[in-house]
C-alpha cells in the first residue's frame, strides 16, 4: 500500500492467487517512512501527520490495492497502521506516536467505513508491537471500536503482536478481538512455534489462533539480541516446519513471509537486514510455492473436525528441530503426523476409527502422495517415512469414510 506500484501490485497479486494463497498483510500507514516518504505517486497517508486527516489521494490508491486483492480472490489482512504509530519502543525502528484513543477512534470509524461494503478485509490492528499498559489497550480498543462503527461490524479484527508474544496474552478477553496471532519471528533455528498455538487454542473462551509472523524464507536468522549477518539465512525447509507445526497443533491456518518481499526490495532501494534478493524474483521462492501443499492436504479432510493430538504419539514426540506433530479427525476417521527429519517413529492408533487403515506418505515438498500398506489400529506401530533427512507427512485413514484421494506420487 506505500512502496508498491500499480504494475506492482498486479505482479504481486496474480503470483500469490496462482500459489494458493488466501489472504495478504499489508499496511495503510507503515512502518519504515510511513508519515514522511510518499508513495510512488507522491502522496502520504496523513495530512500533517494526523489520524483525523486521512489524505484522500494516498487512501485511493489503497482503494486499489484492495480491489487487486479482489479481483485475484484474495482477501486483505488490513493493518491500518503500524505500531509504532502508537508505541515507540526504540529509536531504531519506525517513527512517532501519533494515537491517542481519542484519535485512534476517529480514524478507526473512517477506515471501516471506508472499505465497509467490501468483502475481502479482515482488520488487522497492533502491527509488531506488545500491549504494556492500560494507555495501549485503550489504544487499541478506541480503534476497534471505531472499525465496528464503521463498518457496522462486518469484518473479523485481529491483532498482531510483538515478536515472542501472543495477542492472547494480554488482549485475549477483549471483546472485540475475533481470533488470536502469535508472532515466533526470526530469532534462531527449530523456534517452537507450536507452543504458541498449545497455549492460544487452550484460552477461554474459545478463539481460533495462528501464527501470524514466523520466520520469513530468505531473512538472516536473528540472534538472541536481533543481531544477524549475512551468512545464515531460513530457507523453505524451516518455514515448512513452522507452518505444519502450527497447523497441525490446532491454528486455523499460518502465515507465510518472505524477507525481500516484506520490504518491497530491489536494486533501487537500501538494504534492510541484509536483503539479498529482489522480489520480483523472491515472489517465487520454493517455501512460497509448497504452502499450496499444505493447504490442498487440510482441504482433503473435513476441517472443521480437525483436532490437535500429541498422543498419537510414542514415546515422545521429539525435541526441537525433529519434534513431531500429531492432528487427527474428532470422529477418528483420519490422522496425520508430521516428522521433519524422515526418522522412524512409534504411535499410539487406538484413537482411530477403523480396525483396519489405509496409510500412506505426503511430501511437503512436491505434494505427492505415495500410498503404503493397510495396516491395523493398534497401541503401537512404527512408521519408516520413504526417505531419511526430509520432512514426510504420514496420512491415515479410515478406508470407509470415503476421503478425498490425494493422488499418487
Amino acid at each position: 500500500m506505500h512502496r508498491a506500484t500499480l504494475d506492482d501490485v498486479d505482479y504481486y497479486m496474480k503470483a500469490r492467487a496462482a500459489q494458493g494463497f488466501t489472504v495478504v498483510q499489508t499496511v495503510a500507514i507503515p512502518e519504515f517512512g510511513g508519515l514522511c516518504v510518499p508513495n510512488p505517486y507522491g502522496h502520504c497517508p496523513l495530512m500533517d501527520d494526523d489520524p483525523t486527516r486521512p489524505d484522500e489521494m494516498y487512501f485511493r490508491h489503497v482503494d486499489m490495492v484492495v480491489q487487486r486483492a479482489e479481483w485475484n480472490g484474495l482477501v486483505v489482512g488490513f493493518l491500518p497502521t503500524w505500531g509504532d504509530k502508537w508505541h515507540k519502543t526504540h529509536e531504531l525502528w519506525g517513527s512517532k506516536v501519533i494515537f491517542n484513543p481519542e484519535n485512534a477512534f476517529i480514524y478507526g470509524r473512517w477506515i471501516g467505513r471506508r472499505f465497509a461494503e467490501r468483502d475481502n478485509i479482515i482488520w488487522i490492528l497492533g502491527g509488531d508491537r506488545p500491549v504494556l499498559d492500560e494507555n495501549h489497550k485503550a489504544i487499541n480498543r478506541a480503534m476497534a471500536a471505531g472499525l465496528r462503527e464503521g463498518d457496522g461490524g462486518r469484518h473479523l479484527i485481529s491483532f498482531h503482536p510483538a515478536g515472542g508474544f501472543s495477542s492472547g496474552e494480554t488482549l485475549h478477553e477483549e471483546s472485540w478481538l475475533d481470533f488470536n496471532m502469535a508472532q515466533s519471528g526470526h530469532t534462531g533455528h527449530d523456534y517452537s512455534n507450536h507452543a504458541f498455538i498449545d497455549q492460544d487454542y487452550q484460552r477461554t473462551p474459545a478463539k481460533p489462533c495462528m501464527d501470524a509472523e514466523p520466520c520469513y524464507e530468505d531473512h538472516p536468522v536473528m540472534g538472541k539480541k536481533w543481531t544477524s549477518d549475512a551468512s545464515d539465512f531460513f530457507d523453505a525447509y524451516e518455514v515448512r516446519k513452522r507452518a505444519y507445526w502450527a497447523v497441525f497443533a490446532g491454528a486455523l491456518g499460518h502465515t507465510y513471509g518472505c524477507h525481500p518481499v516484506w520490504q518491497w526490495w530491489d536494486q533501487t532501494r537500501e538494504r534492510v537486514n541484509h536483503v539479498r534478493t529482489p522480489w520480483r524474483e523472491a515472489v517465487h521462492l520454493p517455501g512460497a510455492r509448497q504452502m499450496a501443499h499444505l493447504r490442498r492436504l487440510m482441504e482433503a479432510r473435513p476441517f472443521f473436525q480437525r483436532v490437535p493430538d500429541q498422543s498419537l504419539l510414542l514415546p515422545d514426540t521429539g525435541t526441537r528441530g525433529s519434534h513431531r506433530r500429531a492432528t487427527r479427525a474428532a470422529d477418528g476417521s483420519y490422522a496425520f503426523i508430521y516428522t521433519p527429519d524422515g526418522q522412524a517413529f512409534d504411535t499410539n492408533l487406538d484413537k482411530l476409527s477403523a480396525p483396519a487403515l489405509a496409510s500412506g506418505w505426503f511430501n511437503p515438498r512436491n505434494g505427492k502422495f505415495t500410498p503404503a500398506e493397510r495396516i491395523s489400529r493398534s497401541a503401537r506401530v512404527t512408521f519408516t517415512p520413504p526417505e531419511a533427512g526430509f520432512d514426510w507427512v504420514l496420512v491415515l485413514d479410515d478406508p470407509a469414510a470415503g476421503h478425498t484421494d490425494l493422488g499418487r506420487a
